[in-house]
C-alpha cells in the first residue's frame, strides 16, 4: 500500500507525432482515428452478424464523425468557454488559434494550426443523438433506438482513446493530491503530483466497453437497453471522476456543491436509467 501511494510519475511528453512546417500531426488527433477506425470496424461486425447491408455503414460513419466533433465542439464552446470564444468567433470550427506571432500554413499571420482541441463530452453526447436522429430521417435502418443501441459499444470505447489523448496532451487535469502518488504535468509548469483524472475516466470507460461488449449478444433484442446502460454508466463514470479533476469553469459558479461537469451529467444519468425502465417493461409486456 505504501509503494502504491508513493507512486510518482513526471510527465512531459512530446503533444506532436510529426511536424511539416507549421502543421503537425498531434497524439490527440491520432487518438480520434482510432476510436473512429476501430468503431467502424465493430459496427461493421454487428452489420454484417444481423445481415444489415454494409451500404449503410460509410454514411453511418460520417454522421458520426461530424455529430461527434461539432457537438463537442459547441459544448466546449458553449458549456465552457464563451468567455473566450464570443471574441474569437473563427476559432470555434476551425482547427486554428490566435498567435500574433506564428504564420498559419506559412502565410497567414496571426494564426497557428492546433488541431481539433477543446472538446466536451456533454457535446458530443449531444451531436451524436441530434445526428443520429437526422441519419434515421434519411435512411430509415430499422429503428433509431436499434442505431443506437449498435453505437454504444464503439462509443465507449472511443472514449477510452479520447482520454488517452488527453492525458498525453496534459489537459482535463485533476486536483493535487497532497502526497507522493500521482502524476507530475510538468509541460504545464507543475511541480506536485495531481490526480491522473484522464486515465480514471479512461479506465472506467474501458469497464464500461468490456460490460457493454459482454451483455450485447444477450440484450441487444431489447430495444434502448443497451442505450440505458451507456448512458447512465458512461456519465456516472464522468460524475465521480469530476471530484478528482480541476474545475474547468463552465457555469459552476452560479450553481452550488457540483462542478459544471456533474451538472451537465445528471440528466444523461437519469435519462440512461428510465430508458432502462422502460425498455425492461416492454420486455415484460
Amino acid at each position: 500500500m505504501n509503494i502504491f501511494l508513493s507512486l510518482q510519475i513526471n510527465w512531459s511528453p512530446n503533444e506532436t507525432l510529426f511536424e511539416i512546417g507549421s502543421f503537425g500531426l498531434h497524439y490527440y488527433s491520432l487518438m480520434f482515428v482510432l476510436a473512429f477506425t476501430i468503431g467502424y470496424k465493430i459496427v461493421e461486425k454487428y452489420f454484417i452478424a444481423e445481415g444489415v447491408s454494409k451500404d449503410y455503414l460509410e454514411p453511418l460513419f460520417v454522421f458520426m464523425v461530424f455529430s461527434t466533433l461539432i457537438g463537442a465542439r459547441l459544448g466546449e464552446v458553449f458549456f465552457y468557454s464563451w468567455d473566450y470564444y464570443q471574441n474569437h468567433l473563427l476559432e470555434i470550427l476551425l482547427p486554428i488559434r490566435e498567435n500574433s506571432n506564428k504564420f498559419l500554413f506559412g502565410f497567414i499571420k496571426g494564426y497557428e494550426f492546433t488541431g481539433f482541441r477543446g472538446l466536451a463530452s456533454h457535446g458530443a453526447a449531444i451531436g451524436i443523438i441530434s445526428g443520429i436522429i437526422i441519419f434515421q430521417l434519411k435512411y430509415k435502418l430499422k429503428s433509431t433506438l436499434w442505431v443506437f443501441d449498435r453505437l454504444t459499444v464503439p462509443v465507449s470505447l472511443g472514449g477510452v482513446f479520447i482520454r488517452l489523448g488527453n492525458f498525453i496532451n496534459s489537459e482535463i487535469l485533476g486536483i493535487y493530491t497532497g502526497s507522493n502518488y500521482g502524476v507530475v504535468f510538468q509541460n504545464r509548469g507543475d511541480i506536485l503530483p495531481r490526480h491522473p483524472a484522464q486515465l480514471y475516466e479512461s479506465l472506467g470507460y474501458l469497464i464500461l466497453f468490456l460490460i457493454l461488449r459482454k451483455v450485447y449478444p444477450k440484450v441487444n433484442h431489447i430495444s434502448g437497453y443497451l442505450l440505458g446502460i451507456f448512458l447512465s454508466g458512461i456519465f456516472s463514470i464522468r460524475f465521480l471522476v469530476e471530484y478528482v479533476k480541476e474545475s474547468q469553469g463552465g457555469f459552476e459558479e452560479n450553481l452550488p456543491f457540483l462542478s459544471t461537469g456533474q451538472w451537465l451529467s445528471i440528466p444523461l444519468i437519469v435519462s440512461g436509467l428510465l430508458i432502462i425502465l422502460w425498455a425492461k417493461s416492454r420486455k415484460t409486456s
